[in-house]
Order: C-alpha cells, then structure tokens, then sequence
C-alpha cells in the first residue's frame, strides 16, 4: 500500500532580520574575526530570513533600541517560551491554511507536528488540533527536540500509518522559531551558526489517494563519533545551538564511504536519481553534498532557493524544498535527506504519483 505526500503548503512571519542581526553581530564579533564574519555572511547564499519578533514602535529591529534583544541581559527562557506559546500556532496554522488552498483537507484522521524550538502543554499538536476544528478523537503525535532531519521523521512515520491503515489522512505540521533562540555571545562560531537560523513552518496532507509524490523507503544512520557536533543546550536564556564549523567537512567524508554513501542516496546511485530534496542547512552543506556525491550544479536548485529566501528553518526547511519540487516536472527517482544532532542523517525515497 503507498502512501503519497499530496501537497505542501508554507508560511513565513513577515519581518525580514537578516540584515539587522549582520550588523549587529558585526559589532560583537572579536576583532580578530572581524574579517572572517564578513566573508562569510557575504558567501552564506542566504538574503532574507523572517521573524516573528516584531519591529520596535519606531521600526527597530529585535537586536535594535527598544527590541527583544536590547537589554545588555537577554530576556530568559520563560519569556522566550511565552512567545513561544503564542505565534507557533499562529504560525503552523498559516502554513495549514497555505495547504489548505491546494488540497481538501476534510477527513484528517491523524496529526503528526514536529517542532524543537520550543515546549508548552497541552501540546503545540492539541492548540493546533483544536483551533482548526479537528475532531477531538484525532490521533496525534508530537516530535519534538529531533532539530533539522524531524521532517523526514514526521512524514517517516506519516508513510507508516497511512501503509498501515489505508483510510488514515494524515495531516504533518513542522513550525520553528528559531529566532526565539539568540545569544549574546562574540565567538564567530556560534554567531555564524546564528546567521543560518529564521522562523517558519509548513503542512502537509499523507494519504493513500495518488496524487502528489508516493513516499518509499526511509532510510537512516549516524556517523560515529560525532554527536559532538551538532546540539541543543537549553539554557537559562533559551536553546544553545551548537553547529561545529566541522560538520561540513565531516558529512563530505562520509559520504566518499561506500556504506554511508549509499544510504545517503537511498540505495541507488546518485547519477540515477533525478530530484535532491536535500535539507539546506547552510550553503556550505550543500556545497559538501553537491561534491561529494558529484551531483550537476542544478541538481540542488530548491534547497539553495529556499536557503536564500528563508534561510534554515530547522526542521520546516525540507518541506520547503519539497513544497518547490511538487511545483515542478516529474520525478522518477527522487531523494529526500537531512541531517541532524549526532550527527545522524534521514531521508527517505519519492517519486512523482502514476
């Protein structure tokens, strides 16, 4: 039994942060580094990511007078998990609306949402359930805390219901505000990682009709040694993103390695598969990916598109790219792949329904 992936819809805030935390992080950065945060914010393929942080009254940004971010302390995790509570389901129910303008979503028997940016109860999965009139008898699931491959997760475990129960409509939601999340720190690592990160969120519809791309086989693995590299700290002011400068280089050798290469393709060469829904995590993974695997230039045409219109969304991203790459030709083969904290990589095959 298939299950399809029907549609995807989107949703960004509409405050554009990208170029206000530059400058702002511009003058924090240590002098020694000055040049380096240059180069790199210039070279990061990124021009906008968007925030659910308001402009101040006179049209500050949030790192500006008056701003969320303007106080010498930054505000604690409780304030933060305030606005949490608040806009993530303003937000995810905007990219279910999105959805909602392409496909019926009449029938919805289960909800599956994933979101690590943040944590209220009842759930994001019941606030979200309730306010856009699901039964009160949906089953529901929320994955929380897995950061960027949570996508492949939600739609992983999507293919499994609908495969089980061949009735299931099951409705996938992945909302992230990560903007929530900013540091007062001056050590270029963390800031670069900062400079990745912007809000949003998408929705998905999981069924067995055949429309959309058909979901095959899931595939995963962790590389050895590495959970290092990529974590969450929560924090007494929010979550600590860690994102080693490593992570790049370490991904491109694993993936020169004929087992992780091959999961990492979903069981097929790369020369055969013709549509990348690869998560864009920064231009400098995609790079590491595109080279590793001797993938044609275009062949990542939608993660970097989404890259530079929102940046990295955590695990809303890959829906982004799937969302450009259901707009476009057929598939016959297609990989979906993201990588994540330990440093662990998922994915899973499509191609476009008969």
């Amino acid at each position: 039994m298939p299950a399809y992936l029907n549609a995807v819809g989107s949703a960004v805030p509409d405050h554009d942060i990208h170029h206000a935390f530059i400058d702002w992080a511009r003058e924090r950065v240590e002098a020694r580094s000055k040049r380096l945060f240059e180069r790199m914010a210039d070279r990061s393929g990124i021009a906008h990511r968007w925030s659910i942080l308001p402009p101040t009254e006179a049209g500050a940004s949030p790192v500006g007078e008056g701003g969320f971010y303007a106080a010498a302390s930054f505000p604690g995790t409780a304030a933060r998990m305030t606005l949490y509570a608040e806009h993530a389901p303003a937000l995810a129910i905007a990219a279910v609306d999105a959805l909602r303008a392409k496909v019926a979503l009449d029938g919805v028997t289960h909800l599956v949402v994933a979101s690590c940016t943040g944590f209220v109860a009842p759930g994001i999965d019941q606030i979200v359930a309730r306010r856009i009139g699901l039964s009160p008898t949906i089953e529901r699931l929320l994955i929380g805390f897995m950061g960027c491959y949570a996508a492949i997760v939600a739609l992983r475990t999507a293919r499994h219901i609908v495969r089980s129960e061949p009735d299931a409509r099951v409705l996938v939601v992945t909302v992230e505000l990560s903007t929530l999340h900013l540091q007062a720190v001056s050590a270029i690592e963390p800031l670069l990682a900062m400079l990745q990160f912007g809000d949003g969120a998408a929705a998905a519809l999981v069924t067995g009709d055949a429309s959309g791309f058909a979901l095959e086989a899931p595939f995963a693995t962790t590389l050895a040694d590495s959970d290092h590299l990529i974590r969450w700290d929560i924090t007494d002011s929010g979550f600590a993103m860690h994102l080693s400068g490593e992570v790049p280089g370490r991904i491109a050798a694993a993936i020169t390695e004929p087992e992780f290469r091959a999961v990492a393709s979903g069981g097929h060469p790369p020369e055969s598969v013709d549509a990348w829904a690869v998560h864009a995590g920064g231009r400098s993974i995609l790079d590491a990916v595109e080279h590793a695997l001797h993938l044609p230039p275009e062949a990542l045409a939608a993660s970097r598109a989404v890259l530079a219109e929102n940046g990295n969304m955590s695990s809303a991203t890959l829906m982004f790219v799937l969302e450009q790459l259901l707009a476009g030709p057929k598939v016959t083969r297609g990989v979906a792949l993201a990588f994540g904290p330990g440093l662990a990589a998922e994915g899973l095959g499509f191609r476009s329904a008969p």
